[in-house]
């Protein structure tokens, strides 16, 4: 394994790898609040589309399917808050015709399966100097957004009236996150293929949320988990290959893994929960006035913090603070 990691296509893997799990988790954990985690495998499916336009025209697939994976994106958008067709319906539309599209293209261009397949499942180890150049360009403007605009992103993904009231572009913040979404996939395209891109984006943060319980926690967690999902997933595809000298593809074993790592910490999550709800000192509802925020986040029996109670109130535990109801916002102490 280490004579492995000296060779050049290996090491360019790597740092394909460690981007493309920074950046998915950073957009999946809007998907995930907004309840759009399919919306990857849409866009992965758009994306198809433009990888055979690359191939035909004999242009960068990489570049092109940003192009059709953002146009796509735009679209969907569109459809979703404008047109009679649902949100469903209309990632529908987009898997079908995307990856339409994309076979008719490539057929029409000559080119073999095999190809298509680098792009579909994922092929780290044939990735040149200008794909990895491309993956961190792209990734960095991922995370730079993702985490720089984080308040207001989590804010219009989580109650649109109230980022709507306090003035937040909620159709242009909602289409930087389609955008945001688009460019992931094709970052995460010949890391972990286009037909398994919305795993990577959305299995992180639903491992990150049965140990978290703050949106700041879950974003910091599932970015660790899915760069160390696809670091991870990357060398032992690697050791498994050499150790048994088996051609082991690494997208899968990147999603297997992170997977994986689903499955152990759900235990955790139950227990966690379990004793949380043991520690509220209430059962009925929480009165209306407690509903009633001035931060990004409404407290109640459901939100998840600690409830202590204090005199003829309950407090919540967050960010380190006590969260006091008073009037129509919160005080910390």
């Amino acid at each position: 394994m280490i004579d492995l990691l000296g060779y050049g296509f290996m090491q360019r893997a790597l740092i394909a790898a460690l981007v493309t799990g920074l950046a998915a988790p950073v957009v999946g954990v809007y998907l995930v609040q907004r309840r759009l985690a399919l919306m990857g495998d849409g866009l992965g499916h758009v994306a198809v589309t433009g990888v055979a336009v690359g191939l035909l025209t004999g242009t960068s697939p990489t570049w092109t399917a940003v192009g059709v994976a953002v146009l796509g994106a735009v679209l969907i958008e569109v459809i979703r808050e404008r047109g009679h067709t649902s949100g469903d319906v209309a990632l529908a539309l987009l898997f079908y015709g995307g990856i339409a599209g994309g076979v008719l293209l490539v057929g029409l261009g000559d080119q073999s399966a095999a190809r298509l397949n680098q792009f579909l499942f994922g092929a780290l180890t044939s990735l040149g100097p200008d794909d990895v150049l491309a993956a961190m360009l792209l990734a960095a403007v991922v995370v730079v957004l993702g985490i720089g605009l984080a308040p207001q992103l989590f804010a219009v993904a989580h109650d649109a009236e109230f980022a709507r009231v306090n003035g937040l572009s909620v159709r242009g913040y909602n289409l930087l996150v389609a955008v945001l979404a688009a460019v992931t996939v094709t970052v995460a395209m010949r890391t972990v293929g286009l037909l398994l891109v919305s795993a990577l984006m959305v299995v992180p943060v639903a491992t990150a949320q049965q140990l978290t319980r703050t949106f700041r926690g879950t974003l910091l967690a599932a970015v660790a988990l899915g760069a160390g999902a696809s670091v991870g997933g990357l060398l032992l595809a690697a050791w498994v290959g050499l150790r048994f000298d088996a051609d082991v593809a690494t997208g899968p074993t990147i999603v297997l893994l992170s997977l994986a790592g689903f499955v152990l910490t759900w235990p955790i999550g139950i227990l966690v929960r379990h004793r949380q709800r043991v520690r509220r000192p209430f059962e009925d509802e929480v009165p209306d006035e407690h509903l009633v925020a001035d931060h990004d986040h409404a407290h109640g029996p459901d939100c998840g913090h600690v409830a202590v109670r204090h005199g003829d109130h309950v407090d919540y535990v967050h960010d380190g603070h006590r969260h006091a109801p008073h009037g129509r916002h919160y005080d910390e102490h």
